[in-house]
């Protein structure tokens, strides 16, 4: 059945704000939830983190009162969801728990991104990122068996392997050369522009977190580690965003931010397996219909456009958390070995490349090295979840 958010109609604004007792949802069970619902949560979070922070940028670009007060009231109502969304999460889950949970989302969005994605050259940036993060989970898999001696894959269920990507020591890029080609906003499907949105925020709250988080951490290589991978991720909302067309009004984006989160709610609803949460996709759901409808006004009336001349008049198919081994396998065996110059891709390591590794790593071995190291001087062996044989690249696979 084919759903148009610009024809529904939500709950009225002025009916979408709740009380304490509303937003004191029950947290899930870490020990017993679908491993995919924590990453929609997850997901989610970031996505009204995005909404939010959007909004604010917007408003302190605004000189019209009446669009302030309007973009102050549905933002207030994004930040109860953000409060709702993120407080499933349980306070029983460690920090490193949840980092786990956050590059699970990382490899199986960005790659269930990559598999949809219409544009050979929007493709191949969620392809190169996605090696990555997925290199982030086995160095964090193997930190939390070092500090807290447990294993990833009561965490990650067995639907996400772990085991090498592009080693993360080789993440580090010259800044200019996380840029990418921006899409045409005249010509590009529509879906693209979701996509691109949806790693883009997830990748932000990644960076987010990790830049919060890490100087928690007592031991010295859990520092080491959050700092690396935290300034990864910042190359990674670089890249992700620069896809994005910089020609976009205010209002397209405005439009596309809260088509985006119809869209991601209404397909969270269709694929969620704890019925409780799906009450919350679906209540948030009609909560963004509202705020859907309320953009398509204020850009008709300040863009002088309709927004279907920016959105697509139904839905696409739902986003899906599932399981993409074989696909990154795949991307193991064929690109492992990229990096960037410029807004292009290249396998042999260039110049500037090269000043920038020996800058950052003044001649000492990685935190992301080092962990490893030190799991297997501390365990007898790195930690890995391989389900679907040896790695894929000769070379990385595990020492006998």
């Amino acid at each position: 059945m084919t759903f148009n958010p610009l024809q529904e109609r939500g709950i009225p604004l002025d009916r979408q704000l709740r009380n304490w007792r509303e937003l004191n949802v029950t947290p899930i069970d870490p020990d017993h939830a679908d491993p995919y619902t924590r990453c929609r949560i997850i997901a989610m979070n970031g996505i009204e983190v995005e909404a939010v922070m959007f909004s604010h940028q917007f408003a302190r670009h605004c000189p019209d009162p009446a669009v302030r007060q309007r973009l102050a009231e549905v933002r207030y109502i994004e930040a109860q969801q953000q409060k709702a969304v993120n407080w499933l999460l349980p306070g029983l889950a460690s920090v490193l728990e949840t980092t786990i949970a956050y590059e699970q989302v990382a490899v199986d969005l960005t790659s269930w991104v990559a598999r949809m994605e219409p544009d050979p050259y929007l493709k191949q940036a969620y392809q190169f990122g996605v090696l990555e993060d997925f290199d982030h989970l086995y160095r964090y898999a193997n930190l939390f068996e070092m500090i807290e001696h447990r294993k990833a894959e009561k965490i990650v269920d067995g639907l996400t392997e772990v085991t090498p990507g592009r080693p993360t020591y080789l993440h580090h890029r010259h800044p200019i050369d996380n840029l990418r080609e921006p899409y045409d906003k005249a010509g590009t499907d529509p879906i693209s522009k979701l996509h691109a949105l949806t790693i883009m925020a997830a990748e932000q709250q990644t960076m987010n977190f990790y830049m919060n988080v890490g100087p928690t951490y007592m031991e010295p290589i859990a520092r080491q580690l959050y700092q690396e991978i935290g300034l990864i991720e910042e190359e990674h909302v670089t890249h992700y965003e620069s896809l994005v067309d910089p020609g976009e009004t205010w209002w397209e984006q405005l439009v596309v931010h809260e088509y985006n989160e119809c869209y991601l709610y209404h397909s969270f609803m269709q694929t969620e397996s704890d019925a409780k949460i799906r009450a919350i996709w679906e209540l948030h759901l009609n909560m963004e219909l509202e705020h859907l409808r309320i953009a398509a006004e204020l850009m008709r009336r300040h863009d002088g456009r309709d927004p279907e001349q920016v959105v697509a008049s139904q839905l696409p198919a739902p986003v899906t958390f599932e399981p993409n081994k074989a696909y990154v396998r795949e991307l193991l065996a064929t690109q492992i070995d990229f990096t960037t110059i410029g807004t292009g891709y290249v396998q042999d390591m260039h110049e500037r490349f090269e000043r920038m590794q020996q800058t950052i790593h003044g001649g000492e071995k990685a935190p992301s090295e080092v962990v490893i190291e030190e799991n297997r001087s501390k365990s007898g062996r790195e930690y890995r979840l391989e389900t679907e044989g040896p790695h894929p690249v000769p070379s990385l696979r595990a020492e006998r």
